[in-house]
């Protein structure tokens, strides 16, 4: 099964959008008649595509291409486009597309082709190919020095191989050569890695300010509940999903954030309500996950393994498109316990591909529900190693304690997973405050 981290905000490839705007210009000005308008560097990642923008888009290069087939620009905004629709639909069925449209691209310009090659590192950073990632960026950056999607793209891939301080470093050169929507979103993330919740809504709220349209403007302000969320103020990231969703009607993701508010509040009816709906216009594994859950909290177990049907047929695609969701099976495997040593499998897989404090905290939470809880303790230290200040890896960590009758550490665990946000999860806040109980009674 695949399902998403907690309520992390991973660095996404954005900059495909940019990228792509100025592929297509470029063609539009060579001898195309038919503009096209880009959505932005993130809305565009995630939000249905709207009148006008990736589909036409799609459209003007593929013309282009019957009349210049050999035209290895063309080409290669061909496939850094289906990298955006893949993302924007949920649809993985366009990376296999993506990646035929930029090799042909290198096939016709081996040489110098900066498009193909940040291209091929966005759909290896899309299909969670991180060390593919960042050897196609370093190719990108080396051609091109100056650009900073390149550095983008690198910074997403070392961050994601648990590289940090280098990662850092790409995005520090990333938005020192353009201040923008795209640098600042992610200049948000590293902040918030590093528990600098201020500086990181600082960063979001520079990233508003850059915004070109209300696309982008949405996608940041969405992020920004986002941190609110995470940071367990559920009336100020109401807010910021409400404000995101005005925004850009199109854009699914505030509405699901405001259908997990609603659920947090105890309004369960209307949260299934709401998530069904969601689930409607964008079936995202996420999506899909939160709502199994809201329907076993809500005694529907039917309902639930409905869902979980669904999330199986969706982790089946995307392995037959070639994306490695080993990192997002194994969660979903240890919160609901299901074939759990197939999960620590995966998560021990996952772990010796890359490093990150995400991985480390899904390989200890797999151990933890596998027995091995002397082993994995080390992993749960491992993960909250830059100071994140996210609430599930300290209920993991504290779960890991109690179990090792380290009574003390799991108990300033579990209370700072639930100061940190009181609803982190619909499954563990719960747990955690039963724990917490029951160990008060001990004393």
């Amino acid at each position: 099964m695949i399902a998403t981290l907690d309520r992390r905000r991973p660095l996404l490839p954005i900059g495909v959008a940019l990228l792509v705007a100025g592929l297509i210009a470029g063609l539009v000005t060579r001898g195309g008649s038919t503009s096209t308008s880009s959505r932005g560097a993130l809305a565009a990642l995630l939000a249905p595509p709207r009148t006008g923008s990736g589909a036409s888009a799609v459209n003007v290069v593929q013309a282009r291409l019957r009349a210049a087939p050999g035209d290895w620009r063309s080409w290669a905004a061909l496939g850094s486009l289906y990298v955006e629709r893949a993302r924007v639909g949920v649809d993985p069925t366009y990376y296999p597309k993506a990646d035929g449209a930029l090799r042909r691209s290198l096939a016709i310009r081996p040489h110098g082709n900066y498009g193909a090659l940040v291209g091929q590192g966005m759909l290896a950073n899309a299909r969670h190919d991180f060390s593919a990632g960042r050897r196609w960026a370093e190719r990108a950056r080396a051609l091109s020095p100056a650009s900073p999607t390149a550095y983008g793209v690198l910074g997403d891939s070392i961050i994601e191989l648990g590289r940090y301080q280098d990662g850092f470093a790409a995005v520090q050169r990333m938005v020192d050569l353009r201040p923008d929507l795209a640098s600042y979103a992610r200049v948000s993330y590293v902040l918030e890695l590093q528990g600098d919740v201020p500086g990181a809504a600082d960063a979001l709220d520079a990233a508003v300010r850059f915004a070109g349209n209300r696309s982008d403007a949405a996608f940041a302000t969405f992020q920004l509940g986002e941190l609110r969320w995470n940071e367990g103020d559920l009336a100020a990231a109401a807010a910021s999903y409400d404000r995101a969703a005005r925004l850009d009607p199109n854009f699914v993701p505030p509405a699901a954030g405001l259908a997990r508010v609603h659920a947090a509040e105890g309004d369960l009816s209307r949260a299934i309500a709401e998530y069904e709906g969601v689930i409607a216009r964008l079936p995202a594994p996420q999506y899909v996950t939160e709502l199994g859950d809201l329907y076993t909290a809500a005694g529907r177990p039917a309902d639930a393994a409905r869902q979980a049907e669904l999330l199986r047929v969706e982790e089946q695609l995307f392995r037959a498109n070639g994306v490695n969701v080993d990192l997002e099976a194994s969660l979903w495997s240890a919160d609901h316990r299901v074939r759990i040593e197939e999960g620590l499998g995966a998560a021990r897989a996952e772990y010796r591909r890359r490093h990150s404090v995400f991985v480390a905290d899904a390989l200890a939470w797999q151990l933890h529900v596998n027995g091995r809880d002397a082993e994995a303790i080390t992993y749960a230290d491992d993960a909250l190693r830059l100071g994140t200040r996210n609430a599930l890896l300290h209920f993991h960590r504290g779960m890991i304690e109690q179990a090792l009758g380290h009574w003390a550490a799991a108990r300033a665990d579990l209370q700072q997973a639930l100061a940190i946000n009181p609803h982190f999860s619909l499954l563990h806040a719960p747990e955690a405050a039963r724990v917490l109980v029951t160990d008060s009674h001990r004393g």
